[in-house]
């Protein structure tokens, strides 16, 4: 039986805002992003962990995840001035 994350219970941004306290939360929001925005591109929770061991162990793979983490730390970063 598939399962499926009803959109009704996901979130885009989790407490609606980027602003946070400290870097360290900025790069945990930004994990949770990451993460979030995968479910959203493919809600099918089966489908997801079907794909988990072939990502899970292929460098490239883990590189690309590295890079969204990244790219949504930077947003986060930029919206709490970060770069002053």
């Amino acid at each position: 039986m598939t399962q499926v994350v009803p959109k009704q219970g996901k979130t885009t941004i989790p407490g609606n805002t980027l602003i946070v306290p400290t870097p360290e939360h900025g790069r945990e929001l930004a994990l949770q992003l990451a993460r979030h925005s995968v479910q959203h591109i493919q809600p099918d929770q089966e489908v997801l962990r079907g794909g988990r061991p072939h990502y899970a162990t292929d460098p490239d793979s883990l590189i690309e995840a590295a890079q969204v983490v990244a790219t949504e730390f930077a947003t986060i970063a930029a919206a709490n001035n970060y770069w002053r």
